[in-house]
């Protein structure tokens, strides 16, 4: 695990102003091997684009997924007070629990893609603040949890898959969408764990007020993040900037994962250029936020149960991806006439 990636709030808007960008060569030389492949060109579609991206961001012409990790982060929410949930917050840490001893959807999903499986859970006792009274965390509470983050990614990882638990969380992450990218919390709020009308009516006025009491001072990522998101929500986002330092490449989630992000994407849109979105949601947000995102799912399942499972699905995509552009011949190899 690394050390304190970002010492202060400076650090994250210089790490924000100061992205890194693919390997050339290695895109160039992984674009050339594609076109020397026994294939048609373009006849393995997108396929083909993901093998390019993993090679620029691994730096190698013929990239591979042999260091494979999901970071599950799991922190609670004080706006589950107002109702906002199908399930009490009690059930975070249950459910980190189930993950230890290996019973949930993800640890199952992570184990047939071959991806090593960190959980890790952030002072579940102490919720966030309530946002529709003050900010959800301090500075130094963000900060640290920005770093929790960062601390679950490390040099030479082929692939980040990010997922989350914490009941409640939808709730941050529509509020979260909104200030980012605009709109009101109706057009954010969806079903999460499965709210029903009035349910879905308590989450709008929540949102709302949130955005009403934080919008106008969410002036940068850092701001957003700390007065409507939660401790796993802040994770995600410094662990997608910490992989970005690294080039290590980024497979989102769902609909929380995406707006961890979005606070990012609105300061330096260029943050998600080393990301792929694992799929699109049956959460009613998560296409619109994909599109804001500049994001084209590669999966839809209707799911929607986080924990980074969606992406893990996706990540056996990936895997195809490399089997391909890493074992097929070329023209040569093969003595076939190219065309």
């Amino acid at each position: 695990m690394s050390g304190t990636a970002f010492p202060s709030v400076a650090a994250v808007g210089a790490a924000l102003a100061s992205l890194s960008a693919p390997d050339a060569a290695a895109t160039q030389a992984a674009r050339a091997r594609q076109g020397q492949l026994t294939k048609p060109p373009g006849s393995l579609g997108r396929l083909e684009d993901i093998a390019i991206f993993l090679a620029g961001w691994q730096g190698r012409e013929r990239p591979a997924l042999d260091r494979g990790r999901v970071a599950i982060f799991a922190g609670n929410h004080g706006v589950v007070a107002h109702g906002v949930s199908a399930f009490p917050a009690a059930v975070t840490a249950q459910m980190v629990a189930n993950f230890a001893a290996g019973g949930a959807a993800i640890n199952q999903l992570a184990g047939v893609a071959g991806l090593e499986l960190v959980v890790v859970p952030l002072d579940l006792d102490t919720p966030t603040a309530d946002f529709t009274a003050q900010p959800a965390m301090s500075e130094a509470d963000c900060l640290a949890a920005l770093n929790s983050g960062a601390a679950a990614v490390e040099p030479g990882l082929d692939l980040l898959v990010v997922g989350e638990m914490g009941i409640g969380n939808t709730t941050a992450a529509a509020a979260l969408a909104a200030i980012s990218f605009g709109g009101d919390a109706a057009g954010w709020v969806g079903p999460g764990t499965g709210v029903d009308a009035a349910g879905i009516t308590r989450k709008v006025d929540v949102v709302t007020r949130g955005i009403v009491r934080h919008g106008p001072a969410a002036i940068s990522a850092f701001e957003a993040l700390r007065r409507v998101g939660g401790r796993e929500i802040a994770a995600i986002a410094g662990a997608v900037l910490r992989a970005r330092q690294l080039r290590v490449p980024v497979l989102l989630d769902g609909f929380i994962t995406g707006a961890a992000i979005a606070p990012l994407a609105a300061e330096a849109p260029a943050i998600t250029d080393h990301c792929i979105a694992g799929h699109c949601s049956a959460e009613p947000g998560h296409e619109r936020l994909l599109g804001h995102l500049g994001l084209e799912p590669m999966l839809r399942l209707d799911m929607r149960l986080g924990e980074g499972s969606g992406a893990a699905v996706a990540a056996m995509v990936l895997r195809s991806a490399l089997a391909a552009h890493g074992g097929m011949a070329t023209f040569a190899e093969a003595g076939v006439s190219g065309g």
